[in-house]
């Protein structure tokens, strides 16, 4: 990574992760890295934690397209995270043995009450907020598709196909697909409003209307990853697949799908 040296180190400031951050700084300056102080100086931001503080580290960081992500963890691997922060050493010899690679992951794009819109790499989710059902038009490219009525909807990544989407009983996807998936969270099917009643996948060209009814449920909780957003009187989110790509380092021999056997099988 010869021309990727300004680096940026995103952590919780705790005394414990300052102690252990402070050997990471004397690590990378002893391996010709600049340490920086400003997002917008950085080519390469690190995240210091497990997948949720990269999901913050991306969302803090609004989602660089020109820099390189790199998840540390403290305690074990996770999807976003490829390496530990007491192998620090390890994680440079790979770099210089060309062990590691850029991938590159998708981004949903989500723009509420035709506001400026927000990003995500995992999910976006819409749930009530009280003990009561929402209602809300499905539309796809402005085609009216479903009525739902239930506890909420999901609509996720292909990477993000395994964390939310999955414990509603959505398919795991490969990130390789350039693709969204839409997953009911207990859904209501009677004579009154019907749905297809399982997850289904959209290609990168299409658009997702969700229009929500106002009958009086009318503050539903809006989750972009791991991050609610406090906007009353949402009416309705547009969802697509975003053309920004994350890049993240990660390890050559840990693809998507091994992390998906160590994980769940």
């Amino acid at each position: 990574m010869p021309n990727r040296k300004n680096l940026f180190f995103f952590y919780k400031q705790t005394p414990e992760l300052k102690e252990k951050i402070a050997h990471l700084r004397e690590l990378a300056h002893n391996n010709g890295f600049q340490i920086v102080d400003e997002i917008k100086e950085a080519n390469i931001i690190v995240s210091i934690g497990g997948d949720n503080a990269f999901l913050q580290a991306l969302r803090k960081t609004n989602f660089k397209e020109d820099c390189v992500y790199v998840g540390v963890n403290i305690d074990q691997l996770g999807f976003y995270t490829d390496f530990m922060i007491h192998e620090v050493d390890k994680m440079l010899e790979s770099m210089k043995s060309e062990q590691v690679e850029v991938r590159k992951y998708s981004t949903i794009e989500v723009t509420i009450d035709e506001e400026t819109p927000y990003y995500c790499i995992n999910e976006c989710s819409i749930r009530s907020n009280v003990i009561k059902t929402l209602v809300i038009e499905v539309l796809i490219d402005d085609q009216h598709f479903e009525t739902f009525r239930g506890d909420g909807m999901i609509v996720s990544t292909p990477t993000g196909s395994t964390a939310y989407n999955k414990s509603v009983r959505g398919a795991v996807v490969d990130p390789r697909l350039p693709s969204m998936q839409v997953s009911e969270i207990a859904s209501i099917n009677n004579n009154d409003y019907r749905t297809l009643g399982t997850s289904f996948l959209l290609s990168d060209d299409r658009k997702l209307r969700l229009q929500i009814v106002q009958d009086g449920n009318d503050h539903p909780i809006i989750g972009l990853d791991n991050e609610a957003m406090s906007i009353r009187h949402a009416r309705q989110l547009e969802i697509k697949v975003s053309p920004r790509q994350i890049k993240v380092l990660k390890l050559k021999h840990n693809s998507f799908w091994e992390k998906v056997q160590r994980k769940f099988l």
